[in-house]
């Protein structure tokens, strides 16, 4: 059962004595989100918590864990955690829902990948082939299931989800530690400790450009709702955009830069995140705050939101309201209600 912690104010009942406490209660700020309390703290795992994803209707959401386990939460309520997912045998680095959110897909230390059916709570999939660590795992958004994946051992790997095998690797003399598909599944974007992002043609089976500019390892990438551009996270403590359009014609493809967000010794692989609109994104930080900027025009800083004891590994937008997740190493999620 989760363990559930809210700003205490939130839960208590008002009772109005006088005309004045009348106008305090018309005059408190009007709530955002449909959640529990502007802020929630979770938890669930034993160990520290390195991914976090919201479900497509944005009624649940998972996390894992070095704990070896994927748990899955209500958002409304009290978040019970209602599922308790086993079945890897070291740290699950990367969890991502499937398009119809009846499945989950995740990579793990112990070299494998696998897919789960949710309403069921087992496994159904364990993809192996990797020879060492999975850092990152992605489903395609459109065409036949598929399922990339990038490790240690220097390959990108797809995989057909109907059979269950390796159907294409792309290798690369690096770890890979990011990995995504583009919009139309043409493409797959494999970030690398060499500080590039390769650029993989699916049909042609070969690489088909490489992005250049970051100055140190990518630590975890993301594609825009609109399939548009592409977002990296790096240990030189930057966050940069690319324009990945077949039809681009600028001399350079980085067309955008955060920073804020940093790293540290420890080393972890901080993602980064696109807003369900593609008007903010949002990484975690070696400093223990959430950092939220707007993607438009001036790229500014919006939020520097505390609260978390530890290493913040990951965050996630809310599909449909205006709420952040954030996957943490004290062992804890937040859910954040964002306001004006």
């Amino acid at each position: 059962m989760a363990l559930v912690s809210a700003n205490s104010s939130e839960f208590q009942q008002v009772v109005l004595q006088s005309p004045g406490d009348a106008l305090a209660a018309l005059s408190k700020p009007s709530r955002k989100s449909g959640i529990l309390a502007p802020t929630m703290v979770v938890s669930g795992h034993e160990g520290e918590v390195l991914s976090v994803e919201f479900a497509p209707d944005g009624r649940n959401f998972a996390s894992s864990s070095v704990d070896k386990s994927i748990c899955i939460f209500g958002v409304y309520g009290e978040c019970t955690n209602w599922c308790l997912l086993r079945g890897h045998q070291n740290a699950v680095l990367e969890v991502h829902w499937s398009r119809d959110g009846s499945q989950l897909y995740s990579c793990s230390a112990d070299k494998n990948c696998a897919m789960w059916d949710v309403e069921e709570g087992v496994r159904v999939k364990k993809l192996s082939g990797h020879q060492q660590i999975v850092n990152s795992c992605s489903p395609n958004r459109r065409g036949p299931p598929l399922l990339a994946s990038g490790a240690d051992d220097g390959t990108t790997k797809i995989w057909d989800l109907r059979t269950r095998r390796c159907v294409k690797t792309f290798e690369h003399q690096y770890q890979i530690v990011a990995v995504s598909f583009d919009d139309s599944s043409e493409r797959v974007f494999s970030g690398s400790i060499d500080n590039t992002i390769r650029v993989y043609n699916m049909r042609k089976g070969e690489e088909e450009s490489v992005l250049e500019g970051h100055i140190d390892s990518i630590t975890g990438i993301d594609l825009s709702k609109d399939g548009s551009y592409l977002l990296s996270n790096s240990m030189d403590q930057s966050i940069r955009m690319w324009d990945i359009r077949p039809f681009f014609t600028g001399d350079q493809r980085c067309v955008g830069m955060f920073r804020g967000a940093t790293h540290s010794f420890e080393k972890n692989l901080l993602r980064v995140r696109w807003s369900a609109d593609d008007s903010m994104c949002a990484a975690g930080s070696a400093d223990r705050y959430v950092y939220v900027w707007s993607t438009k025009d001036k790229k500014q800083l919006l939020y520097k939101l505390p609260g978390h004891a530890g290493s913040v590994n990951e965050v996630a937008f809310h599909p449909t309201e205006p709420v952040i997740a954030s996957a943490a190493s004290d062992k804890k999620i937040f859910l954040g209600e964002l306001g004006d």
